[in-house]
């Protein structure tokens, strides 16, 4: 009965595209953001106004480079709009394009390089809606961010200026310079969390700072108190949190100053990310990424890593599994472990309905054998529901999918188990 649907199906039915779903070097579903963006509010020199620095960091991944005679060139366009708090009058907007080149090819491909747009500006207090828009000018590719933004007024005896994460400090014959870390990403290699931030005092005064940094996984918190002299007006405060011991996921920085009598005279926080060094920045949670195991590990495996007794040693398990598949130990890259969860991520963006794309049949199939060579597709199939069709040849496997419902629901016409549903790589 099912090869008779099936021929039913492809005799009958028009069809609307052929092509083949392509992953492999390059993912255009790829779950890295194209670009990180970030603000931090300084008291200002004009009186009612507040310094606002926008920082926009931008992969050379995200970018499409073309070669020419002194390397490899890209250039983008940067719109940055700032609205009122309801979004109906644009206060100001400004627009401006960047430029870059490198000699190096790994570089255009590089998640770790990236061009750094810094630009300050004075604002009224008050809420905000802030739409930045890049557009990438030769591939026409464009990605929009829409986010809300609070200007801080400073009219206290003693306030804090928003905290900046520093990702570097460059030291040469023009003096320093700080790289920021924009995407507020660590690791848990990283021996330090660095940042500066100001305190601004209506009089010299002595007060306690306390630096508080909070696990919100693990419910653990790092706090350090230490006295610091104020002097009237700015202070510029660079702080580094020796030995933070990340793990995966969501921390919070809490900035705290009291005065002598231990009393709160002012705070300021900063949300970061902690990500695995070398693992893709697409696993933000342990726990979702041990269940997106499934096509990989064995179900005694993954119970395994779940049951364990606590966060760390669950982590110390999810390490040492994919540690064992690594077909290159000396190197650091994981190329298994990449390509598992690119599928994944590819799944996810691709071929989500009512359930994450990596749990639908779709995702199974993409996940466990990769792109397929050859994809039919039929949306408008007269007489039956939409479905595709994905050709193996090398495996000498057919996939039908079919919508059962009409909203992108696909499920695998004949779903066959064995030894082929496994990842294979």
């Amino acid at each position: 009965m099912t090869r008779l649907i099936i021929l039913i199906l492809l005799l009958f039915a028009p069809l609307l595209i052929a092509q083949v779903e392509h992953s492999q070097t390059v993912n255009p579903y790829a779950s890295t953001p194209r670009f990180y963006i970030d603000f931090a509010n300084y008291k200002g020199e004009t009186p009612g106004k507040t310094s606002v620095d926008v920082f926009i960091n931008v992969p050379y991944s995200s970018l499409q480079f073309i070669l020419n005679k002194d390397g490899y060139f890209a250039r983008y366009s940067i719109t940055l709009t700032f609205y009122d708090e309801d979004k109906e009058n644009i206060i100001f907007e400004r627009v401006w394009t960047e430029k870059v080149l490198v000699k190096d090819f790994r570089q255009t491909t590089s998640n770790s390089s990236f061009n750094l747009s810094y630009r300050s500006f004075k604002l009224d207090p008050g809420d905000y809606q802030l739409q930045c828009f890049v557009e990438d000018l030769d591939s026409r590719k464009t990605v929009i961010v829409d986010t809300e933004t609070k200007v801080l007024e400073f009219d206290d005896e003693v306030e804090l200026s928003d905290i900046v994460l520093i990702a570097d400090r460059i030291v040469n014959d023009e003096g320093e310079r700080i790289i920021p870390n924009v995407s507020r990403i660590v690791t848990n290699q990283d021996k330090g969390l660095s940042f500066f931030y100001e305190i601004y005092s209506d009089l010299p005064r002595t007060v306690f700072i306390e630096y508080k940094l909070e696990d919100n996984n693990r419910d653990k918190a790092f706090t350090q108190t230490l006295p610091r002299e104020l002097a009237k007006g700015k202070n510029v405060v660079y702080h580094t949190l020796d030995d933070p011991n990340f793990s995966l996921g969501d921390y919070n920085l809490v900035v705290t100053v009291k005065d002598e009598g231990g009393d709160e005279l002012d705070a300021i926080g900063k949300k970061l990310t902690s990500r695995i060094y070398g693992y893709p920045r697409s696993i933000k949670d342990l726990d979702n990424a041990v269940e997106q195991m499934i096509y990989i590990a064995s179900t005694d495996e993954v119970d395994a890593i779940k049951d364990a007794s606590t966060y760390d040693q669950k982590l110390k398990e999810f390490l040492d599994f994919w540690k064992q598949k690594d077909p290159s130990p000396n190197t650091e890259e994981n190329e298994v472990l990449e390509e598992y969860y690119r599928r994944i991520d590819y799944s996810n963006e691709k071929f989500k309905s009512f359930y994450e794309g990596w749990r639908t049949d779709m995702g199974m199939i993409y996940t466990t054998l990769g792109p397929p060579d050859y994809v039919e597709r039929y949306p408008f199939a007269e007489g039956s529901k939409p479905y595709e069709i994905w050709d193996y040849y090398d495996l000498n496997k057919r996939f039908v999918f079919v919508d059962e419902t009409g909203f992108g629901d696909y499920r695998l016409l004949n779903p066959v188990y064995g030894d082929w549903y496994r990842y294979r790589y």
